[in-house]
């Protein structure tokens, strides 16, 4: 899987989290991610911006109910019948 392209346009007035959280969303609905989604740090080695502003972003994302993260695997793409 090729890697998300992310980026953050830092003349908009949305904040860098929402950014990438509507990125991902984007990408998660064409089926551009289909599984696993990128990581906090490739995320922050992607976009330049802060680990926790990955996790903002992240977070946005899972407490949506689009993404479960599972300790110690990864962040994953919510499945059809996943709790």
């Amino acid at each position: 899987m090729p890697p998300v392209e992310l980026a953050i346009d830092v003349t908009s007035p949305v904040h860098p989290y929402v950014q990438i959280a509507n990125q991902l969303r984007e990408a998660i609905a064409s089926g551009e991610i289909t599984d696993l989604v990128p990581s906090y740090w490739d995320i922050v080695k992607e976009t330049g911006c802060a680990y926790n502003t990955a996790r903002r972003a992240m977070k946005v994302l899972i407490d949506e109910g689009l993404v479960v993260a599972i300790p110690g695997r990864g962040t994953f793409v919510r499945q059809e019948g996943d709790q």
